[in-house]
């Protein structure tokens, strides 16, 4: 049997109804290690290889797929470049994971205008977790029905003790279920580490626009200037495996001392 074929016939059990198997169409001369990068992705969505965990070894991955250890390393290639899997030296390939210090704040393009670009790591201050009905918006970018259960949480980010970015954090209520306030501030980490430890779900992409704003009052009140204070506003949507969107997040940004910086290659 090909590879295309069994790609094709497997059946991913990912234990929930809403993240759907990869679907390969096209023509049918995709290039073998794109074919097994896809296979490795519909393994990672079924959850055979939690985040944190090693993957078998490229000669094993080889015998597998019946390809050879060349075609499998340019897949996991791939993905890592992705930021899907990491390569250890001496220690093998493992599931990229936002509880390590150097992934929980991957998405984090806010840095002080002074000094290097290292990323400076905020404090968060949680305001309110509240259940309410998704926006034609957020409906749209989240795949759902308008007015499909979702679940907001608003906190501010704290960069040197001066107030920087208020957030909104918009999630189906289907797909993070039982989602409080207590649960998330006893977490300790970054939403997205929680959420991947808590509910199995990784982001691994983002798609932001941004463009300017106003401080209305709560903005004013939450990062302490004035209404009417110019901000950057920063709309984001984040995936998980298969391209499943799952998350959308606004977050209002004072950038009196810190810019947005992005690096294009």
């Amino acid at each position: 049997m090909s590879v295309l074929t069994s790609m094709q016939n497997q059946s991913v059990a990912a234990g929930n109804d809403a993240l759907m198997p990869i679907t390969v169409s096209g023509p049918s001369f995709r290039p073998l290690y794109d074919q097994i990068k896809i296979l490795l992705t519909q393994s990672l969505i079924a959850g055979e290889w939690k985040p944190g965990e090693a993957i078998p070894s490229e000669m094993e991955l080889a015998a597998r797929y019946q390809v050879s250890q060349g075609t499998v390393r340019k897949a996991i290639d791939a993905l890592a470049s992705e930021n899907i899997l990491i390569r250890r030296q001496g220690k093998g390939t493992f599931v990229a994971t936002h509880t390590e210090p150097t992934h929980q704040y991957r998405f984090l393009r806010i840095i002080p205008d002074k000094g290097n670009k290292d990323k400076v790591h905020p404090t968060t201050n949680f305001i309110d977790v509240k259940r309410g009905k998704a926006s034609t918006e957020v409906a749209s970018a989240l795949d759902l029905k308008p007015g499909a259960p979702v679940t907001a949480i608003r906190r501010v980010l704290v960069f040197a003790d001066t107030p920087t970015i208020l957030e909104e954090i918009v999630l189906s209520s289907a797909l993070f279920p039982n989602l409080t306030i207590e649960r998330i501030r006893e977490s300790r980490g970054s939403i997205y580490s929680f959420l991947e430890t808590g509910y199995g779900l990784r982001m691994i992409r983002a798609e932001e626009r941004l463009y300017a704003v106003a401080a209305d009052v709560t903005a004013a009140v939450h990062l302490m200037v004035a209404e009417g204070t110019p901000l950057l506003c920063v709309d984001r949507i984040a995936f998980t495996y298969g391209d499943k969107p799952v998350e959308w997040r606004r977050g209002r940004c004072l950038t009196d001392g810190y810019s947005y910086y992005n690096e294009l290659a």
